[in-house]
């Protein structure tokens, strides 16, 4: 219970001693594609246009096989079975290249369709600053990616991360608990010591169901901001 001490006309009300401290923030963990990259909706967009598709069909098909919040099941759900590593990256092109057309009609090549669809993907080397600044200063830190394929740039991973969970090699996918409980093993660390960001909302909100800290990435400057006032330092030059 809160206390208060009455010293001439001045209250100083005493901390509640009862009250647990809020868990040390240990780790920074971050998605790829729209995090350490350049925006999704910006590559998809390129993609469409390169490919001569309607941007608006490629987001309906999406939706289509995501389904309406489950109403596709799960085991049977093909972007989450191409997630989880359960459906091989040429069976899935095909899935998604038989449900779009062309601006003119045509058929869309299901070969090669996710190298052309993520090869506007551009590396953000801001992002990629903060990561490498945040490990620096004594930060444990993490890649925690839904995989469309497991075809990375990897060359400077080694000096970002103390862990890299991508979902196709795990078995697991945001924004299902178990890859964060994962991810955060592989830290060394527990979920509530943890600050996940991600640009997607469902991912943000799969961390915080985990105990983690969720920060939903829409800026760098605004992610920047509030990931310096979580862990209290600064991380930008």
């Amino acid at each position: 219970m809160t206390e208060a001490l009455s010293t001439g006309s001045a209250t100083h009300q005493l901390p509640d001693r009862s009250a647990p401290s809020a868990p040390e923030l240990l780790a920074l963990i971050v998605d790829w594609g729209g995090v350490l990259t350049s925006p999704l909706p910006t590559a998809m967009a390129a993609w469409c246009a390169a490919d001569d598709i309607e941007y608006a069909d490629f987001a309906r098909v999406v939706r289509d096989l995501l389904g309406a919040e489950g109403a596709v099941a799960a085991a049977t759900n093909p972007v989450h079975a191409l997630e989880r590593g359960e459906m091989e990256v040429p069976h899935f092109e095909d899935r998604l290249a038989e449900r779009l057309r062309t601006c003119g009609g045509e058929p869309v090549p299901g070969a090669g369709l996710l190298t052309r669809m993520f090869a506007a993907f551009e590396r953000d080397p801001g992002m990629a600053g903060v990561v490498r600044r945040a490990r620096s200063s004594g930060l444990r830190t993490a890649l925690l990616s839904n995989s469309w394929g497991l075809d990375y740039p990897r060359d400077d991973w080694v000096e970002l991360f103390d862990a890299v969970v991508i979902s196709g090699e795990v078995g697991m996918r945001k924004p299902d608990q178990d890859i964060y409980y994962y991810a955060a093993a592989q830290l060394g660390v527990a979920p509530a010591s943890c600050v996940m960001v991600d640009d997607l909302a469902p991912n943000v909100r799969g961390a915080a169901a985990a105990g983690m800290v969720g920060v939903h990435h829409v800026a760098m400057k605004q992610t920047v901001a509030e990931l310096e006032s979580l862990f209290g330092r600064r991380l930008t030059d």
